[in-house]
This record gives C-alpha cells, structure tokens and sequence, in this order.
C-alpha cells in the first residue's frame, strides 16, 4: 500500500509534469552544481601552474564556468522532456551573427591573447609599433595604451600588434647611442678621436661594457665622418644622447679640431671676376 501510494505521489501531475519528473530534474541540477564546482576547482589549479598571464587565466575559468552552466540548463531541460533542439539551433545562429558582427572585436580579443602568453613587452617598457614609439601603460584584451615622448596618448588595436613587427627597447635593459660628427681633413685622427673619448668621459651614465667604440665610418667630399657608439641604461638613452650631443662642440673645440659645417668658398681673381666654387661641408 505504502509503495502504491508513493508511486501514485511521484506520478501526481503538477504543470504538466509528473513529480518523478520535477525531483529528477531537480537532483540533476544539484548534481551538475556539484560537479561544476569540482572540475572548476581541478581547472583553477591546473591553470595556476601554467605561465599564462592571471587575466587570461580567470577569462578561460569564466568561460568554462557559463559553458558548464548552458549545459546544466539543457541537461535539466531534456530531463523535463522538453525539446531542446530549437533552442540550440537558435543558439546557433545567435552565435554566429554575434561572431560576424564583431569580428574587428574578436580579433582583437585574440590579439589580445596571444600578447598576454607571449608577453612581447611589459607594462613601462618602451616599444616601437609601426613607427609610434612609446611606454606601455595599459594592456587589456582589446587595445594597449602607449604614452608617446611628446606626450600623447595613443591606443593600438591588439590585432595590430600581434601581427606587426614590434621593438622593445627595454627587455635588455640597454640601449646603444650612436653619434655621427664630421670633421675637417686638416684634423690629425688621434686628435679627433681624443676628442670623442674626453666628450664620452664627460658625459654620464655611459656604461663601460661594452666599451665605447670610435670608428671612422665615411669619407665624404670635403669632410671625414666620425661615429660613436655606446651602451646606455635603456631609460637614460636620450638624456645621454643630448647630454654626449652638447659635450662634443667643447670637446673639439679643446682638441683644436674643425667642425665641419656648409659654406662656400669665393675667390676673386685679377680681373674682378667673381668665382664661386661648390659649397664645403
């Protein structure tokens, strides 16, 4: 009688579904929630120990957690006897027009992953993208935010830079310096290049290794240029690229070494003509 009656209890009919049916359902969503829990907590800790950057680990966990979510709904749904198939199919289609409509977006998004596990550059690193040179001040999923040295704020698309050629002048920590003079062909070698080494000498936060280098690098037609190159630390480049810059003229000046510059020389000659030659560099 006992058993009669709690059969006839579950087939009690409320809503349309049997009870039988309204506490399976219910226990299989307690059980889904349960097992949601527990493969949530094994992914979180298997992403941990991956190198991939915190928010794209917390993105991954989030999307697993709602995917895990629609398929409880469904699963409790088709449990109820209810046809699911138009729902997904619906789904289907919504995803696919959210796909094409934000295609620039997901792009992007995607960019944005690949930054954030290849980590190509930091937050303060200098880098150069396409001929805009800046420090990194915001990395997110959609665009990175650089400050350029002029003071602008510039925001490039992720995609953009996932696909681009990028410098980063900081990963090494160093950068080189290279200055070009010219100087007459009267000045003895020596004499100039002891004038590059007391401007270098002068100059700080020029590191010792690797060694400065002084190389005569071109013969032009009426002057002989001079480089140097130097290893600076990555942030101080342009105060020691101004600072090598404004010790050079005293320096040669020092040495008695010509700084070259444009002019042109005349002649008069014995009849009063005037003649002009090719201006000296």
């Amino acid at each position: 009688m006992g058993s009669m009656t709690l059969t006839s209890l579950l087939n009690t009919s409320i809503g349309g579904y049997t009870l039988g049916h309204l506490l399976t359902a219910v226990v299989t969503f307690i059980v889904c929630l349960i097992a949601i829990r527990v493969i949530m907590r094994v992914v979180t800790g298997l992403l941990e120990r991956t190198p991939l950057d915190k928010r794209i680990r917390g993105l991954i966990a989030n999307l697993l957690k709602y995917a895990m979510y629609i398929l409880t709904v469904v699963i409790v749904a088709q449990g109820l006897g209810i046809n699911m198939s138009s729902f997904v199919a619906l789904l289907s289609v919504v995803s696919l027009g959210i796909t094409l409509a934000s295609e620039d977006i997901l792009s992007n998004f995607a960019g944005g992953l690949v930054l954030f596990s290849a980590h190509p550059f930091a937050i303060n690193d200098i880098i150069e993208i396409s001929g805009t040179v800046g420090t990194v001040e915001e990395i997110d999923l959609h665009h990175t935010r650089l400050m350029t040295l002029d003071g602008y704020n510039v925001y490039i698309p992720n995609k953009e830079l996932a696909s681009s050629r990028v410098i980063n002048y900081t990963r090494l920590g160093r950068r080189r310096v290279t200055v070009k003079v010219t100087a007459s062909y009267d000045a003895p070698t020596e004499s100039v290049m002891s004038a590059l080494r007391t401007a270098v000498a002068r100059t700080e936060n020029i590191l010792e290794d690797p060694a400065p280098k002084y190389c005569v690098t071109d013969y032009g037609s009426s002057a002989i240029e001079y480089t140097i190159f130097c290893w600076v630390p990555a942030r101080e480049y342009w105060n020691v690229y101004f600072a090598l810059m404004a010790a050079l003229r005293p320096a040669f000046e020092e040495a008695g070494v010509e700084m070259t510059y444009d002019h042109l020389n005349v002649h008069l000659i014995n009849d009063g003509k005037v003649n002009m030659q090719k201006p000296n560099v």
